[in-house]
């Protein structure tokens, strides 16, 4: 008895991941990763113009969205958004995503390691939106928590290896987006030819970006680890500004800059075109 009432509840819950609730979670929270990284790009735009006031990453991009019309309400949205994205990679990570090697435990621990982050994301977002913070430094808070990492037993091991995960997801991200890796969860069929190749181009260009970003900011948690050093942990926005200290300048930061913005149209993309 016992075990018939846990096989239907197993059988309940993964409808319910299968459900068409979880198919307007996840492309809402498409739509939310889509708005923020649009307005990250933005803002580092203005910081490579030399014109930006507010910081590139998460928190800049809230207090950008909040000076809007009906400010607040697209924060929530964006909030809700995000905890919808966490919820579709929580029932990935529980019952297996969509495609052939979605059952795979590799697939399964990628899903759970981004519901953690977008559990995060949506934790701060909708603590801003509630006026309880949420909006402050990602630079402060990367320095922050390395200091504490860094006072641990083996707080240095951690710190770099934590950092060294990053560089290679940076890599992965933008290898993948290279090789079209999203091609396998796109709606195909359902796309005409020009649609395709506009997908391409905000997919290519917009994955190189984010994955280059995180790269930089791996490469730097790595150096903070090894010189003993939490202010040399970059957040976004000090990971975004290194690009013009490079030989070329604030040039690559505009690079950058469009792609971050051109994934978070990608995002908007994959909210209409991809399989849930």
């Amino acid at each position: 008895m016992g075990t018939a009432i846990g096989v239907r509840g197993r059988a309940g819950a993964r409808r319910a991941a299968n459900s068409s609730a979880m198919d307007i979670a996840a492309r809402w929270g498409l739509v939310a990763r889509g708005v923020i990284y649009m307005l990250i790009g933005l803002l580092a735009l203005q910081t490579a113009l030399g014109t930006g006031e507010e910081q590139a990453d998460q928190g800049g991009a809230l207090r950008e969205l909040s000076e809007k019309p009906l400010g607040g309400f697209l924060i929530w949205a964006v909030g809700i958004g995000l905890v919808g994205m966490a919820l579709w990679r929580l029932s990935e990570a529980l019952f297996g995503a969509s495609g052939a090697d979605g059952q795979k435990t590799s697939k399964r621990l990628l899903s759970f390691g981004r519901f953690v982050f977008y559990g995060f994301g949506a934790y701060t977002v909708l603590s801003f939106a509630m006026g309880e913070g949420g909006s402050g430094s990602s630079d402060q808070r990367s320095q922050d928590v390395t200091a504490r990492a860094l006072d641990l037993p083996a707080g240095q091991l951690l710190v770099g290896a934590v950092g060294i995960g990053i560089a290679v997801a940076g890599v992965v991200i933008a290898a993948r987006a290279i090789m079209r890796k999203y091609h396998k969860h796109l709606k195909s069929g359902e796309m005409t030819r020009r649609t395709r190749q506009v997908v391409d181009v905000l997919g290519v260009g917009g994955g190189v970006a984010r994955g280059a970003a995180f790269a930089v900011a791996g490469v730097f948690a790595v150096q903070a680890a090894a010189d003993y050093d939490p202010d040399k942990t970059k957040g976004l926005d000090d990971t975004l500004r290194s690009f013009t200290e490079t030989p070329a300048g604030p040039a690559l930061l505009v690079v950058i800059a469009v792609g971050l913005a051109m994934f978070g149209a990608f995002s908007l993309a994959l909210a209409r075109w991809r399989k849930v």
